[in-house]
């Protein structure tokens, strides 16, 4: 198995890192997207977050991995199990499913055996990717060039948290609830508007023009390629305290404090920005909670909001013909005018 570089190690695109964290702490965000220049660490990131991630509870034997505590919301399997007494559980570490943009919809989705099914009068289902990323995160790389018929699928699962297979009269439904994680090339062509709405974060990733930065980089990248294991154990302390990090702050979460002030300044920079409906508001008072929890503070601050603010913005502003500015820029402007007018 390929080694992974720590996501502590990554150097820069503190923005994306962030966000990625945030969707670690409140996966009720909606995910992340990244879109940047290849070799801007997108896919390393992201993979590495799955070494940052705590173990979860799971129900001992159940190949979606549900939760025992989850009140009958469980697979059927689960609730079967659940009414004849206490499930067993153990801890499985949090899945981190890569989607390939070749994948067919049987792998996605999951396969009824017909076959089987006829001769035998058993229901066979083999398990797709959505039901292996149940409770985790599914990555789509280059998720700008997936087939439409795909995004639809996912779209629907999205929305429901279910996943429903049906194949001549035979179905099979499943819990399919997931963070969702893209990255692309945003030349390589532009999101639908309804895959765009369902992340909660956008971030846009370059590669960094400070030479000493750049140079750093490359140092790291070429101790980890020299010798990997020796190159984790380095990093091993710095990824044992950002895991300890996001544990106190998903414990601190519900416990965050949020004002009417705070509120109101988020709520006025969505109108001045002309976002669509209150998807934004929303977005922003999660992302900035999560953030706030992250670094340990008791209360969501003006601080935590314009942290977040431009990832959780830029992809639902309107566009403006008469404002040539890119949508980071009139954040940042109509910032200042909230935070500083």
């Amino acid at each position: 198995m390929r080694a992974t570089f720590p996501f502590a190690a990554i150097l820069g695109q503190d923005e994306m890192k962030l966000a990625l964290l945030a969707s670690a702490i409140d996966p009720t965000l909606g995910g992340v997207l990244v879109f940047g220049d290849r070799g801007t660490g997108k896919t390393t990131a992201v993979r590495g977050l799955a070494e940052l991630l705590p173990p979860m509870l799971v129900v001992s034997g159940c190949r979606y991995h549900c939760d025992p505590g989850a009140n009958g919301s469980g697979c059927d399997d689960c609730q079967t199990r659940g009414r004849q007494g206490p499930l067993p559980s153990e801890m499985a570490p949090v899945p981190v499913v890569d989607l390939p943009l070749g994948a067919t919809e049987d792998r996605i989705v999951g396969a009824l055996d017909l076959e089987r099914a006829l001769s035998r009068g058993e229901k066979s289902f083999e398990a797709g990717l959505l039901a292996r990323a149940h409770r985790g995160f599914l990555y789509i790389d280059e998720v700008n060039l997936l087939e439409d018929h795909l995004v639809d699928l996912l779209l629907d699962v999205a929305a429901s948290g279910e996943n429903v297979v049906e194949r001549e009269g035979l179905s099979v439904r499943h819990p399919a609830r997931f963070v969702l994680i893209g990255s692309g090339n945003p030349e390589e062509g532009e999101l639908r508007p309804q895959l765009l709405d369902r992340f909660g974060l956008s971030v846009e990733v370059s590669a960094p023009e400070n030479v000493s930065t750049r140079v750093e980089i490359i140092k790291r990248r070429d101790a980890f390629e020299n010798d990997p294991a020796a190159f984790k154990v380095k990093w091993l302390p710095e990824t044992r305290r950002i895991r300890e990090q996001i544990l106190s702050a998903r414990n601190k979460l519900p416990k965050m404090e949020l004002s009417q002030e705070v509120l109101e300044r988020a709520a006025s920079l969505c109108v001045r920005l002309g976002t669509d409906g209150l998807r934004g508001e929303l977005t922003v008072m999660r992302a900035a909670r999560a953030v706030a929890a992250l670094e340990g503070s008791d209360a969501v601050s003006d601080h935590h909001l314009r942290l977040v603010a431009p990832s959780a913005l830029r992809h639902r502003l309107r566009r403006n013909p008469l404002d040539e500015s890119g949508s980071t820029a009139r954040i940042q402007r109509t910032l200042e005018d909230v935070f500083c007018g």
